[in-house]
Formats: C-alpha cells, sequence, structure tokens
C-alpha cells in the first residue's frame, strides 16, 4: 500500500515512517509537514496512487480535521494525535483507525491491518461488479462483463454470448435482464439484450455488435428504441 504522512512533528514523523519501513508491504511515498502541501498532492494528478495517509490533528494554518473537511476524496485515513478529543469528530469522515501519541509499534500494525482488511474488501466488491458466474454443464464459469457481447432468447431458455464461447442456462429474459448490471447492458428487444460497450452502430431499427469476426446485427423493438437513446451518450445537432 503507498502511504503519505501530514504531520508537523518531526520526530512523530520520523517515528511514522520507520514504522512503515518495517512494514514490508506499505511504500513511502513522501511526508509533508503542514496540511496545505498535502492537500495540494492529494489534489494532483498523481494521489490516484495513494491508498493511506498517516495524519495528525494539530498542525499551523489548518488542522488534520480542516483536511478532512476540504477534501472529497480521500484514500483512508490512519489518524494519530496527542490529543484523544478528536477522536469522535474523526470518525465522521470515515477514517480508518485513530491512535494516540507516542505510537508503539503493535498499535500502529493493528491499525495498518485494519486498513488492509477494508482494501480486500473493496477490491472484492469490485470484482463482483465486473463479472457473473454462468452455471455450464456441472461447473461454474467466471464471466467478465466486459467479454459479454449480447444475450439473447431462446424458447425457455437464454444464450449468453462472448467473444469466444456461448453459454445456454435456463433462464428468462426478465430474469437475466435483472442480474446484468443496467449501467453496462441495455436491453434493445424482447429477444435481445445487449452490452452498451461493444455497440459499433445504431440504425433506424437495429445495432451493430462488434464479434471476433465480424458483427452481428441485432433488432430494435419499437418499445425498447427510447430505453436504449437513454443509456447511451448521445450528441446530436
Amino acid at each position: 500500500m503507498n502511504c503519505i504522512i501530514i504531520d508537523d512533528d518531526k520526530f512523530s514523523t520520523k517515528v511514522i515512517a520507520e514504522f512503515i519501513e518495517k512494514s514490508g508491504d506499505l511504500n513511502l511515498v513522501g511526508t509533508y509537514d503542514n496540511a496545505v502541501d498535502g492537500i495540494n498532492y492529494l489534489n494532483g494528478k498523481n494521489s490516484d496512487g495513494i491508498d493511506l495517509l498517516f495524519l495528525d490533528i494539530e498542525m499551523p494554518d489548518m488542522t488534520g480535521i480542516d483536511l478532512l473537511k476540504t477534501l472529497n476524496v480521500l484514500p483512508q485515513v490512519i489518524i494519530y494525535s496527542s490529543k484523544e478529543k478528536y477522536a469522535l469528530e474523526s470518525y465522521e469522515y470515515n477514517v480508518t483507525d485513530y491512535l494516540l501519541k507516542p505510537v508503539n509499534y503493535p498499535r500502529f500494525i493493528k491499525a495498518v491491518s485494519k486498513a488492509k482488511e477494508n482494501t480486500e474488501k473493496k477490491d472484492d466488491i469490485s470484482k463482483s461488479n465486473s463479472e457473473i458466474f454462468i452455471k455450464n454443464n456441472s461447473s461454474l464459469v467466471r464471466v467478465k462483463y466486459d467479454d459479454i457481447l449480447w444475450i439473447e432468447a431462446l424458447e425457455n431458455y437464454v444464450v449468453v454470448n462472448t467473444f469466444k464461447d456461448k453459454f445456454t442456462i435456463h433462464f428468462t429474459m426478465k430474469a437475466i435482464s435483472e442480474k446484468m448490471p443496467s449501467d453496462k447492458f441495455v436491453r434493445v428487444h424482447r429477444s435481445f439484450i445487449v452490452n452498451i460497450g461493444k455497440i459499433r452502430v445504431i440504425e433506424d431499427n437495429s445495432v451493430v455488435i462488434k464479434t471476433e469476426i465480424g458483427s452481428k446485427v441485432i433488432p430494435i423493438g419499437k418499445s425498447y428504441k427510447e430505453q436504449l437513446m437513454n443509456d447511451i451518450n448521445l450528441i446530436t445537432k
């Protein structure tokens, strides 16, 4: 996890930096002795790679609480302070942990472990939002949403078409439609659901989907066209 320290106390900064160095899976990217410079960094283009912020509260010009109020997007935050009175207010900003100075290494590791668990949970949620498991015979196959081109009704089944495979499952179109994320898939016909990101062309009554070997033309039902047009980024004269 990439991290930064914002603290005007040089001794405390040195202690936290040494703890970070002892922890093999933490990487100290930078230290800042005031909140203003810290905010400027976190607002900069390189801040996306910061996973964890170690933050002091009482600093000149701008406090750590002021920093939390100012930034809309924050990495995980571990506050360490010589005073306990700020703890309740800090948790209003979803800080990961609050440590009292002087910080000892076991307590530091406990806070970092909590941050790691939060990161893993976030990664799991992100992963679950990008893929689905499809039953194939007696197995469950992991399929990324981005690999699905379109879904087609076939009597009491639906066929999920990807770049390389087809999966036929016992499902209704209504049920599969409710399973698929609405920001990625749209129903264009009573028999077809398409991946919005795979649409190459929209014609009057059809959409053209790019496939591995060419393209697939899919009809647009009259009752579905308005929803399709609402779901795409449309630029008109």
